[in-house]
Parts: structure tokens; C-alpha cells; sequence
């Protein structure tokens, strides 16, 4: 499937919430919190938690998501501030959405070269048990000419960005498209996938949406 402009569909009412930031309600998308820090004790419990829930080693999972193992074990034991990529690693690697490695805090920020994300909001949502997805809203800031690569995510993940300002080339790889500030893309993430500031900085909004199996 390419990227391509897109209707978001009808909202379905959320059957559970995060809780708020600190400081009182929800993020709003247009005007985001500030920034926090992301708690490094539970981005380890987190990782700990679902390795062991697939059976995973800690090397086999350094050796699947190409983190180093002395790099991975520092993250369980909250004693490495980790990057963007490494968590985007991990959580293809694990098939878990970003946000729970965040531990769904508002306001959680993360980085990497030129790229930083910052989580709004998560929610589940669908009619049933036997529909629902994992939601997660994200800011999404590009340097000037910065770009990066994401691994593939799980089966049925689409990720759909709302470009707020500068021109923006995303999608699939080798099938990405170009979207500026009022227009939007949308595709597919279960291959390896780009973001690159044509024009810059780029302002979005990320929304990801993952299948609950």
C-alpha cells in the first residue's frame, strides 16, 4: 500500500484512557504540553516485562533489534537514557506500540538526530474485544533536511501524519510522498519506512494505530 491523503475515519468512543499529564487534563494536539522527561525505571520495567512475556532472552533480543546487549541491559535497569531509534527498535522488535515502553505518560519525549516525538495521548478503542486498536498521538518535529529510517511494525499498523507546518516526505519506503502544512499521508508501516524535512523544520501530528491481538 503507498501513502496516500486521507479522511481520518468517524472517532469511536475510547473504552479506556490514560491518565492525564501532570498539572491537570489531557494534551491538546494543536497546542502540546511541555516536554517531560521520560522515567527511566519504567521504560526498563516495561522492556523486562514484555521480553519476558515472549520468551526472550536479553541477547535474543539485542541480536533482533540490533541494540547492543551491555546498551539493552543498561535500558532494564534504568541506567541509559535511550534514543528514538533504539526504542523504535525495540518496540518492532517486542510488536508493541511505542507508548507502552513510554508507559503511556503524556508529555514523554524522545529523540534522536534531528527528530523528536512527544506523546499526547493513547487510547483503545473499537465495538468489541474482537476490534479493538491502540491509538497513540504523537508531536512530531523535523530539523531542516533531517530525515529517518523506521524498522517495519506489526502486521495492520498505519500510521497517518498531519503536516502542521514545512514539507514533509514520508511513507513507505520507495513509495513516499510529499505533504505540506493543511494536507496529510497515510500508509501501512509493516515494512521499513522514511521521514525527511523537505522543507523545514517540519511541524505534525503522528497518529499510530496498532491491531490488539
Amino acid at each position: 500500500m503507498t501513502s496516500r491523503a486521507t479522511t481520518p475515519p468517524p472517532g469511536r468512543a475510547p473504552q479506556t484512557r490514560m491518565a492525564p499529564a501532570p498539572g491537570g487534563a489531557l494534551p491538546q494536539i494543536g497546542a502540546p504540553a511541555a516536554a517531560v522527561r521520560p522515567d527511566l525505571a519504567a521504560i526498563g520495567d516495561r522492556i523486562r516485562s514484555l521480553r519476558a512475556e515472549r520468551a526472550m532472552s536479553l541477547r535474543a533480543l539485542a541480536e533482533a533489534s540490533g541494540v547492543g546487549v551491555a546498551s539493552l541491559s543498561q535500558l532494564e535497569n534504568g541506567q541509559r537514557n535511550p534514543t528514538l531509534a533504539t526504542l523504535y527498535a525495540l518496540a518492532g522488535t517486542l510488536r508493541a506500540p511505542l507508548a507502552l515502553l513510554l508507559d503511556a505518560r503524556a508529555g514523554s519525549s524522545v529523540e534522536g538526530p534531528g527528530v523528536s516525538v512527544r506523546l499526547l495521548d493513547t487510547d483503545v478503542i473499537g465495538v468489541d474485544s474482537s476490534a479493538q486498536v491502540t491509538v497513540e498521538v504523537y508531536r512530531l518535529h523535523l530539523d531542516s533536511e533531517a530525515s529517518r529510517r523506521s524498522p517495519a511494525h506489526g502486521p495492520g499498523v498505519v500510521e497517518h501524519v498531519q503536516v502542521l507546518a514545512g514539507l514533509l516526505r514520508a511513507g513507505r519506503e520507495g513509495a513516499e510522498r510529499e505533504a505540506s502544512a493543511g494536507q496529510n499521508l497515510e500508509w501501512v508501516s509493516d515494512c521499513p519506512h522514511t521521514y525527511r524535512a523537505v522543507r523545514g523544520p517540519v511541524e505534525a501530528v503522528l497518529v499510530i494505530t496498532t491491531p490488539l491481538v
